[in-house]
């Protein structure tokens, strides 16, 4: 499946969603990384611009890029945004909790707590106006266990879900060149395809060190083996690192859990005869 049909069979099924679920707007979290841009588009594109709301959510470790490229990609699409900062709920958060984690929040429970302060954010909006809120994960992120319980894996539903994180910047490319062959002006800012994915959860995090591999060679490898079936064996006769293949694999089984507390994504073959997930039938 090509890069424009991924694309269109997501916006397709977020219609279809929202049409059954009687949603008729939504709102998302606008980090002005590439995950929440390209989603952002695909709600213009199957509800309207008018009933799509953004939500920017500083917080203590927010880059001014990133609420640039923001409210850039908010003003190309022509829709409503809002800045809500987390920084006064998390530092409340800091306090309350230094004590009971041994005189400091730090580091996961700190991180994690701020993606919550964010989820809490945005469901009042939702809850307070009826809005669906869109869920903004990927493939790889959910294979790998990389999200926040009750934070970014809250929404009612992930359009990009079953994209693993290299194709979501192939069918981003390809909005944008849709855009362009129509005479607009692309949605999503060049920025956003250039800058190195990051939750902005501590200083200088960036999401590939996070994981300890670099995207492209995650991908290829999950989608060996969740989408073909290849096993470990098979993976490292493939080419894998022996021991790149023994952590992915564990860690894939490790965070089933997690994937089952995950919102529903699009049930569109993309990629091969395997599927994992949560899927929902357009």
């Amino acid at each position: 499946m090509e890069a424009g049909e991924r694309y269109l069979a997501c916006v397709e099924a977020l219609r279809a969603f929202a049409r059954t679920t009687g949603f008729t707007e939504a709102v998302i979290g606008l980090s002005g990384g590439m995950d929440s841009s390209i989603v952002a588009a695909m709600c213009v594109d199957a509800l309207g611009a008018a009933r799509v709301h953004g939500v920017l959510l500083p917080g203590p470790y927010s880059s001014g890029h990133s609420v640039e490229d923001a409210c850039a990609l908010a003003d190309r699409l022509g829709i409503e945004a809002q800045t809500v900062s987390i920084c006064a709920p998390y530092q409340a958060f800091e306090h309350a909790l230094a004590d009971a984690c041994g005189g400091a929040l730090t580091g996961l429970a700190a991180q994690n707590t701020q993606a919550r302060c964010r989820m809490v954010c945005l469901m009042a909006l939702s809850n307070a106006y009826g809005w669906m809120l869109v869920n903004t994960g990927n493939k790889s992120e959910a294979m790998m266990g990389y999200s926040t319980l009750y934070g970014d894996t809250a929404g009612a539903f992930a359009p990009i879900g079953g994209l693993y994180k290299t194709d979501v910047y192939a069918v981003a490319r390809w909005r944008n060149g849709h855009a362009r062959a129509d005479g607009a002006v692309p949605p999503l800012p060049e920025r956003v395809f250039s800058k190195p994915p990051s939750a902005e959860l501590a200083p200088g995090q960036d999401d590939e060190t996070s994981l300890g591999v670099d995207y492209p060679t995650l991908d290829a490898l999950l989608v060996a083996h969740v989408e073909r079936g290849m096993d470990a064996e098979e993976l490292a006769a493939a080419g894998f690192e022996a021991s790149l293949v023994e952590r992915v694999l564990d860690t894939v089984r490790a965070t089933a859990f997690k994937r089952a507390l995950e919102p529903p994504y699009p049930n569109v073959d993309f990629y091969a005869d395997h599927s994992s997930g949560k899927t929902f039938q357009v």
